[in-house]
């Protein structure tokens, strides 16, 4: 869909690709054309789930430094809503989402990679927010992404330190959620991506609405929420068929149809 992104759809399943080598910076424009693939996968019917790759190489090493240190202050100040713009049209994508990660996810590519539901990484992944080394912090998400799934303490030391974890890591700290040989991370990615397209869809949204933005509130608000959600699940198409299976047939054998 652009000359950086790409956005394709295969049973059910879209995959909002980067494909800006060598390393996919992410520049204004890639930014943009991400905030237009999150669109347009939230936007079709036949896109039930979502998976964001860099490719086989990389998933993004973070923004163009070279773009960026050429702003002025007041053009960061007119361009970092722009950014955080883009990266949260991919947090509020309401399907599910899983980020395939190859090699490094630095800066601006793990704030992207906190963006969506899931991460599946290689065993080659290097994740961290380094950007107190070039003077400044992480301004798409990652101190309050990263905080919110790691907890206060781990998120600070990550982002005093800029170090970077490795998957081993990043997976006993909750930063990512599998691992797998390198060669394996889209393939893996993708069926999971498969496998959720095919489950209730209205369900899996209200799932992910529920959890989202209960973690903005306080817990009687966040029941609440639960509560809304739970209830309009009663009218879809799929609640039906998935009581009425498990009833003939136990759980874990309804064919969901999305609706």
């Amino acid at each position: 869909m652009s000359e950086f992104v790409r956005f394709e759809v295969q049973d059910g399943v879209g995959t909002i690709q980067l494909d800006r080598p060598p390393m996919n910076a992410l520049s204004a424009q890639v930014q943009q054309d991400i905030r237009g693939a999150a669109f347009e996968a939230t936007q079709r019917a036949d896109v039930r789930a979502v998976v964001v790759y860099g490719g086989p190489k990389v998933f993004a090493a973070g923004a163009d430094v070279k773009e960026m240190a050429a702003w002025s202050y007041q053009e960061m100040v007119d361009r970092s809503a722009a950014l955080q713009a883009s990266f949260t049209a991919v947090a509020r994508i309401p399907k599910p989402t899983i980020a395939a990660i190859t090699g490094y996810a630095l800066g601006g590519g793990c704030e992207l990679a906190l963006c969506c539901d899931l991460r599946v990484a290689g065993d080659n992944a290097k994740l961290g927010q380094p950007e107190i080394l070039l003077g400044i912090i992480p301004g798409a998400g990652g101190t309050q992404r990263l905080t919110r799934l790691v907890g206060p303490s781990r998120a600070k030391e990550l982002i005093f330190t800029g170090r970077f974890v490795d998957a081993e890591e990043a997976l006993r700290i909750g930063l990512v959620d599998r691992v797998v040989a390198p060669d394996d991370v889209y393939s893996s990615a993708f069926e999971l991506a498969r496998q959720l397209a095919n489950g209730p869809a209205y369900a899996l949204r209200a799932a992910k609405e529920a959890i989202d933005r209960g973690l903005e509130v306080d817990l009687e608000t966040g029941l609440e929420i639960e509560r809304v959600q739970f209830a309009a699940l009663f009218a879809t198409q799929d609640r039906s068929i998935g009581m009425q299976s498990f009833i003939e047939h136990g759980p874990g054998k309804a064919e969901f149809v999305g609706r």
